[in-house]
């Protein structure tokens, strides 16, 4: 148990929305995403006295995080499927037709495809901290990510001149 609970709850307060954006992107799915930050959070509660003595506490979570997608991806029983309409953003800079394009090509990746643009990319993630979040080595998320930009740059097809223009 956390010995210091208000210390764990400044903790989760703080990295919640960011964990949030992450899994978001992820899964394609907010209430899964809203599933796997509370999961990421049980775990780091159960284990705070090693994650707060982690040398970056952030990439910790972030890597059970990761790890806890992955896992509910192997194990996933059912067919289900992210929402084919997204949910509005209060972000109003942000380009929505580049958005709606990337995440719509991210949505057609194979899981790990995903995760190894999303935090390479998304997270600016170098290829050491993928290849250690996501518990492999770094040529094969060298590898993954080529590839995974390939598959991407085909999924978008016709619709790569909207990222062009940005």
């Amino acid at each position: 148990m956390a010995t210091d609970p208000d210390e764990f709850l400044e903790f989760a307060t703080a990295r919640s929305a960011q964990l949030f954006r992450t899994a978001w992107l992820l899964c394609g799915d907010w209430h899964l995403a809203e599933d796997l930050v509370q999961t990421t959070l049980g775990k780091l509660y159960r284990s705070w006295r090693r994650v707060k003595s982690a040398d970056n506490p952030d990439a910790y979570a972030r890597t059970v995080l990761t790890r806890s997608y992955l896992s509910w991806r192997r194990r996933r029983s059912s067919g289900e499927q992210p929402y084919s309409t997204l949910p509005e953003s209060a972000d109003r800079h942000v380009d929505p037709a580049l958005r709606l394009t990337l995440l719509k090509g991210l949505a057609e990746l194979a899981p790990k495809d995903r995760t190894v643009l999303v935090l390479r990319f998304w997270e600016d993630l170098s290829v050491e901290q993928t290849a250690r979040q996501m518990g492999c080595s770094q040529g094969a998320v060298r590898n993954r990510s080529q590839r995974a930009l390939e598959k991407l740059r085909t999924a978008l097809g016709g619709e790569l001149h909207l990222l062009a223009a940005a």
